[in-house]
């Protein structure tokens, strides 16, 4: 009889124990930072309560306040930070734009073996430490921002040690590397090759007039062979043309292939390159003589699955709005590329690339006529669906939300 009651006792915690959790994992999926328009109120319920419900940010002034999330209103979960935010407008992009970037030091790609003069194989930098992936930042108190500065330090030195400043993961390390001569072509080398720029083409997502700051892409622009986010020293992005299409396939993305043009007058400088995208200040030639009205910006809170429009352009310089599904949207407490699942649905778009392709990213989605985030990635093998990030992300990456 105890057995059974037991049994029941458990059989009943289970299910309770279940929902807790998930309501736990819930209300750690909101966001450190909630933004809401001016006067709008932070609504909670008896599950997931706040400190202060109905929460009302006053008009007259922008307000940062800092909420208590609980559990039922006895199980305190997290403190996030509320701020007011006023109406913000900016020109949608959705023109394809070519970028070329110089790296803050050079990126190591490849280690290598040299062969010294009594037939020994050795790589100096893998022995020293350095990985692929790492960024050369300083030889010998040296900065170093190109290929050709690095191979200056080396022949300046020769077989002397050279104290290399690198950065990894965030981190700033010392190594010591000695030149070795190599047999074959009779130069000193430490083993290595290295990647100093990058281009390509990309799609503009916005650009606002008030603070001349522009975004594009949606994700980081990365290093094609160790998958590395380029740290920015400087770059700029100038006019490019479609000028073909690769449909995009089950197993094989389709690719939007550009031409840059007019690069002697290029639309901006970039100054970062973030999880969601490059940022930097622009010129008015960034407005699109077709979409040339600014749109309000959606805050997350806004957004809602359903019926959107993508504004890209597949076809020489201007853009063109294609139908969309929002099919998902995902809760992020931080900032990332994958903020919702969108599935292309326009039958123009279908068979012309497929769905979403190569060269599309940072193509803005419009929903209610607002601009609610950015195309950034495409599922391989379903090429007409995939992700997109939250503009509220790229707002504050190009500093126009306060973070």
């Amino acid at each position: 009889m105890k057995n059974r009651k037991r049994c029941i006792i458990c059989w009943s915690l289970i299910p309770m124990m279940i929902l807790v959790t998930i309501l736990y994992f819930k209300t750690q999926s909101i966001p450190s930072t909630i933004f809401l328009r001016e006067g709008q109120e932070l609504k909670s319920n008896y599950i997931i309560k706040l400190n202060k419900n109905n929460y009302n940010l006053q008009k007259s002034k922008v307000r940062d306040e800092v909420v208590n999330v609980s559990l039922l209103g006895v199980v305190p979960i997290k403190s996030v930070s509320v701020k007011s935010v006023p109406e913000i407008y900016v020109y949608p992009g959705g023109t394809p734009v070519g970028v070329r970037l110089s790296t803050k030091g050079v990126l190591v790609v490849a280690l290598s073996d040299v062969e010294g003069s009594k037939g020994k194989v050795m790589s100096p930098s893998a022995e020293s430490g350095i990985q692929v992936g790492d960024i050369i930042i300083k030889v010998n108190n040296v900065f170093i921002n190109s290929s050709e500065e690095l191979i200056r330090e080396i022949n300046a030195n020769k077989s002397k040690k050279l104290n290399i400043i690198i950065e990894r993961n965030n981190n700033t390390l010392e190594k010591v590397v000695r030149p070795v001569k190599d047999k074959v072509d009779d130069v000193y080398k430490i083993g290595l090759w290295v990647r100093d720029s990058t281009s390509g083409v990309g799609t503009l997502t916005f650009y606002d007039s008030k603070s001349k700051m522009f975004a594009a892409l949606g994700h980081p622009i990365t290093d094609v062979d160790t998958g590395t986010i380029l740290k920015v020293n400087n770059g700029e992005i100038v006019e490019s043309s479609i000028i073909s299409i690769r449909k995009g396939e089950k197993g094989n993305p389709g690719e939007l292939r550009g031409i840059f043009i007019n690069e002697e007058k290029d639309l901006g400088s970039v100054n970062k390159n973030t999880l969601c995208g490059i940022y930097g200040s622009g010129n008015e030639r960034l407005i699109s003589s077709k979409y040339n009205k600014p749109i309000k910006i959606a805050l997350r809170n806004e957004i809602k699955e359903g019926p959107a429009k993508i504004l890209t352009t597949i076809d020489g310089s201007e853009p063109k709005l294609y139908d969309i599904k929002i099919e998902k949207l995902l809760s992020q407490d931080n900032p990332g590329p994958k903020s919702m699942v969108i599935k292309v649905i326009d039958e123009e778009l279908l068979s012309k690339t497929g769905g979403i392709v190569q060269g599309m990213s940072g193509s803005p989605i419009i929903q209610d006529n607002k601009l609610v985030g950015a195309v950034t990635h495409v599922l391989i093998n379903r090429p007409d669906v995939g992700y997109g990030v939250y503009i509220e992300w790229m707002l504050k990456d190009a500093d126009i939300l306060i973070k």
